[in-house]
């Protein structure tokens, strides 16, 4: 007889007591301003990604995400099923494993893998923007979910002031300097360096305070820039607005004045990688849509020419032995 599943919500306390955790720093990570949890989470999804997204979901942080690892927990599906589920959820837009490298100012490079879970489904724009600004430290704990929590509202009372026109006698105010102000230069240049962000000095003079406390929290100018361009739409209708929300969004954590690094020390260097969730193969997050590399992509769509799928399982058959090797080592 089948089983029945009413709901995909799975009690959480039995699962944070018995399911074992990952080491510090690594296994499951929640993606920030999730929706609330309800009886019709990933109700479009099947049954089984459905029940073993809900077992997911109610992991704690830290867990240990490896397909061998759901697969004992799960004993109704195998490895193999375990896996197929979650090359859907990615596809679904609910997962992102990534391996992320923090180079310190000693050249030690530490790797770091995640598996990014976001109970509301996500577009591949927002996964890649999120990634791309995404800086928690290896060691950090992860903020506490607030799914109660609504976004903040684009501010669409009154129109910006703009400055009145002077009598033909008074003399035009001189304008501001744009020197010694880095927040405001940083924006005025992002129109040249992407055309979807064409920004007027009106602009650039509402985002500035905003800007500069990204960077009165240690960020540097590169880093700023990244954040505001990375997984840009196509088309971008209103770039002060989208701005605005993504500063507001992403502002980094304020971090204590003894941990902010010395004027003469190089900062940490970061670099992030998504993984593809079915054959682990690493590469930027615009190269891996829907979190599966080409390849993969191909072998799971049913009009797969034989060449792409035969490349496809080859290349799962390369880094299932490669990860053999890794654990003889």
């Amino acid at each position: 007889m089948a089983t029945q599943h009413i709901s995909s919500a799975l009690p959480a306390p039995a699962l944070s007591a018995a399911y074992p955790m990952a080491n510090p720093g690594y296994g499951k990570r929640s993606a920030p301003h999730q929706l609330p949890r309800t009886r019709e989470d990933f109700s479009l999804l099947p049954t089984r990604e459905r029940y073993v997204a809900g077992f997911v979901d109610h992991l704690p942080e830290g867990a240990a995400m490896s397909v061998k690892q759901l697969a004992k927990q799960l004993p109704l599906y195998g490895q193999q099923a375990i896996s197929t589920a979650l090359n859907a959820l990615s596809v679904a837009g609910h997962l992102r494993r990534v391996r992320c490298s923090v180079t310190n100012a000693s050249d030690e490079t530490r790797w770091v893998y995640r598996t990014f879970w976001s109970r509301t489904a996500r577009d591949n724009e927002w996964w890649n923007a999120y990634l791309a600004t995404e800086n928690h430290s290896p060691d950090e704990a992860p903020a506490p979910e607030e799914p109660d929590a609504e976004p903040t509202p684009e501010a669409t009372g009154v129109p910006q002031q703009r400055t009145p026109a002077q009598a033909p006698d008074t003399a035009p105010a001189q304008p501001r300097t744009a020197e010694a102000r880095p927040a405001y230069l940083a924006l005025a240049r992002l129109g040249r360096n992407d055309h979807r962000l064409p920004l007027s000095a009106d602009d650039c003079t509402a985002l500035e305070p905003l800007a500069t406390q990204w960077l009165d929290r240690g960020v540097s100018i590169d880093y700023l820039t990244h954040a505001l361009t990375a997984g840009l739409p196509a088309q971008v209708d209103s770039p002060l607005g989208l701005l605005r929300r993504r500063l507001t969004d992403k502002m980094p954590p304020r971090l204590p004045n003894n941990e902010n690094p010395s004027p003469g020390t190089p900062a940490p260097t970061r670099r992030i990688l998504m993984e593809c969730t079915d054959c682990g193969r690493p590469g930027q997050p615009e190269a891996l849509p829907d979190g599966l590399c080409r390849p993969c992509r191909a072998a799971h769509h049913p009009d797969t020419p034989p060449a792409e799928a035969a490349e496809a399982a080859d290349v799962r058959a390369r880094m299932t032995n490669l990860r053999d090797l890794l654990k003889t080592v």
